[in-house]
């Protein structure tokens, strides 16, 4: 026998006893528990404690040099340094309250001007004086401060989309970027659901996010501009939550999860990027 095929026939017999030990040993020489864990005690080491504070420096402790233009760093310390949206024109539907509003904080506070969109106009236009000031105060040195705007569509709506675009494009000059946060859901049985309700809920959450992202890359298109497109869909895009009945808002999220790569293919060609995040619960305002 060559030396090789001996070698190999060395191992298996040295690896093969290893194989068929019994895990049940393994475990009980580690003191491994076969329950579930125990939940009454605090982690030993995952802890916070309250007494460290972490001071960031105040303004006129920090180097006397302006920002580096160009990185996200030049607008709120926790934007991460190598992104940036300077000078990129964003909106944001459902943009008054929770999820979309702070998406559009997000964006205002990487350097990117922003429209946001909602049927509440009121507190869409509320909000905009509040990201200004939230980014004024964040941002003591900045040399210009993003223009933030609030306007009126109902997603739903072709013609009330393409009346926001033009708006948005009047008052910015261009789109590049969208996130359609705009949605809401219901809970009903499935033998007993109001069709009416059921088409409205569609009509907001899959019509009002291809109506939105059509609009935007037909603008985008037309100017030969690369942009990005982001689709809020939703766990229950993926999973049934329980005990909820909500087969319609799932389904609609499903839908809304395949949009987004539909288009992603169909609109490559355009550098046009679409992607879809799907959250959990949140606590904040649908």
């Amino acid at each position: 026998m060559s030396f090789a095929p001996a070698l190999r026939l060395c191992t298996r017999r040295v690896v093969a006893p290893a194989l068929i030990r019994p895990s049940i040993t393994f475990a009980g020489a580690r003191k491994l528990h076969s329950g579930p864990p125990r939940q009454d005690k605090p982690g030993k080491y995952a802890q916070t404690d309250p007494q460290i504070e972490v001071e960031y420096p105040e303004d006129h402790e920090l180097p006397s040099s302006e920002p580096v233009a160009g990185t996200g760093g030049q607008y709120v310390k926790p934007t991460l340094p190598t992104f940036s949206l300077d000078g990129h024109v964003g909106i944001v539907t459902g943009g008054a309250r929770g999820l979309g509003l702070v998406m559009g904080q997000g964006m205002v506070f990487s350097g990117s001007h922003l429209a946001l969109v909602d049927m509440n106009k009121e507190e869409a236009e509320k909000q905009t004086s509040l990201l200004i000031e939230a980014f004024k105060k964040e941002n003591p040195r900045a040399r210009r401060t993003p223009k933030v705007t609030a306007h009126y569509a109902d997603v739903s709506d072709p013609e009330s989309v393409e009346a926001c675009i033009a708006e948005v494009v009047k008052e910015h000059g261009k789109i590049d970027n969208l996130v359609t946060s705009a949605g809401f859901t219901e809970n009903f049985e499935a033998v007993n659901y109001p069709i009416d309700r059921l088409r409205k809920l569609w009509a907001v959450n899959v019509d009002g996010t291809y109506l939105f992202a059509t609009s935007v890359a037909r603008h985008l298109m037309e100017r030969k501009a690369p942009g990005s497109i982001v689709m809020i869909g939703s766990m229950s895009g993926a999973i049934v939550n329980v005990p909820q009945p909500q087969a319609p808002y799932n389904a609609a999220k499903a839908g809304v999860r395949h949009l987004a790569a539909s288009l992603a293919v169909e609109w490559a060609h355009a550098n046009i990027r679409v992607n879809c995040i799907s959250p959990g619960y949140m606590l904040t305002a649908l």
